[in-house]
């Protein structure tokens, strides 16, 4: 199916974006399918309609299924009405099929067999959310931590106040011993301690998802194996924190912690953060100002129908979002535009890239732009699956002059293309962009008492 855009990635197109692929195909579908998540107590549930069950169907089915697998989490899909298209889905979201990482990482993060079930239309479940009360805790000596990809961040605060804040640049991902994560770890705490008269909370924000407290899966620890995994990584947080005195902790997914953060900075609650990194974290405060509980992770939601669109290395999925709202997006659009990128990391090339924006190379500058028509477009995609009327953009691809201009292109997108979504982006200074994130984790945690 041919889609038309009027904003187009110059270094990228053949981009075709989800939002717009959706429009078009359902201005002629007409049966309806009903498609399901199930966790642990909760439901989550999308309503489409397809055209029929060519290929192009099932695939377009699918491609709705996995943005509701990675927004909610789940141990099982449930497919209602369509037969054909649960034998599709059954056959690809199996250990040996497309989706065998998707399987895999659900089994690990919910600690059961992944199932995909189906049933009639008429019998498809009712959604069933539970959320949870969580942050905006301000009270006592706090220290927030917040675990990215590239570097980690520390705060110590003092009644909501911040007494210091410190950045340091690692390399988590291709570190293989679990002392070099413990030992990163503590260095941070162990700094923000120092600007405390005592400690009566660590919070803590981490690239990954985790469950109460415990590691479930997270590409901070990729290079970790598995034995080793399960022996220092699964509980690292709380056997770190614990080193400085029986305090309360709680650990959440950075995405989550974004949302918070903006949530709190703006006083606004329907916010859909976005921080990009080394990744693409998501989080959302609901309308009620509460944390979901969903996973999230937007990192793997396909926000591109090319066909041929890039692949990312860890799922082996096309056209998802950690290749377009990352470094990595920043790098592939450097590299089709023939940019000379540096030697070294990518932290390194994206700082290359961000330096020649400053100058007004024009090269830089374009590349910036295509990462906002990517945003705008993705966007549009976002509001049909959150409730949000509002968007914090975070993380360290939008720091600097790079970050106006994503923000920028990304409004002109949204204005231009879909002028009847009604989303208010906001874009906080540097230093929030920075470290807001670990501010905000110190709230996570209740002082007892």
């Amino acid at each position: 199916m041919k889609v038309k855009i009027k904003n187009v990635p110059k270094y990228d197109p053949n981009f075709v974006p989800v939002s717009a692929y959706k429009r078009e195909y359902e201005k002629e579908a007409f049966m309806p399918l009903c498609i399901a998540v199930q966790r642990k107590d909760s439901v989550s549930v999308m309503e489409i309609k397809l055209r029929g069950t060519t290929n192009e169907d099932l695939h377009y089915a699918e491609r709705m299924a996995k943005p509701l697998l990675w927004q909610k989490g789940g141990s099982k899909i449930i497919i209602c009405g369509i037969k054909e298209v649960y034998e599709y889905i059954k056959d690809i979201y199996r250990i040996g099929g497309e989706r065998e990482f998707d399987v895999v990482t659900m089994e690990k993060v919910y600690e059961k067999l992944f199932l995909v079930e189906y049933r009639e239309y008429a019998n498809r479940p009712k959604e069933n959310e539970n959320v949870k009360k969580i942050g905006r805790n301000l009270d006592g000596c706090r220290i927030g931590f917040d675990a990215g990809g590239s570097d980690r961040k520390v705060s110590a605060v003092i009644d909501g106040k911040s007494v210091f804040s410190e950045e340091v640049v690692w390399f988590p991902k291709t570190a293989s011993d679990p002392q070099y994560h413990r030992d990163g770890i503590r260095s941070s705490i162990k700094a923000a301690a120092a600007h405390l008269p005592k400690i009566d909370a660590i919070g803590i924000s981490a690239a990954g998802i985790y469950v109460d407290n415990r590691t479930a899966i997270a590409s901070l620890f990729r290079a970790v194996g598995k034995i080793e995994f399960e022996k220092n990584i699964r509980n690292i947080f709380v056997n770190t924190a614990q080193e400085f005195g029986d305090i309360p902790i709680q650990v959440c997914n950075d995405g989550d912690v974004t949302a918070l953060a903006g949530a709190m900075y703006f006083n606004r609650n329907a916010l859909l953060g976005i921080a990009m990194g080394t990744s693409e974290a998501a989080g959302y405060i609901d309308a009620e100002g509460n944390i979901t509980g969903w996973i999230n992770e937007l990192a793997f939601v396909p926000v591109d129908m090319n066909p041929y669109a890039v692949e990312d290395e860890w799922s082996h999925d096309f056209g998802c979002g950690v290749s377009y709202f990352s470094q990595d997006g920043v790098i592939k659009l450097a590299n089709s535009a023939g940019f000379k990128l540096p030697e070294g990391s990518p932290v390194q090339k994206l700082k290359a890239v961000q330096n020649a924006a400053i100058i007004q190379d024009v090269t830089a500058l374009q590349i910036f732009s295509d990462i906002g028509c990517y945003l705008g477009h993705t966007l549009a995609f976002y509001n049909d699956i959150y409730d949000a009327k509002n968007v914090l953009l975070l993380g360290r691809v939008m720091s600097g002059a790079g970050g106006e201009i994503i923000y920028m292109a990304a409004k002109r997108v949204l204005a231009e293309e879909y002028r009847d979504i009604k989303m208010d982006i906001v874009l906080p200074d540097d230093n929030f962009r920075l470290v807001g994130q670990s501010m905000a984790a110190a709230s996570l945690p209740v002082i007892a008492g």
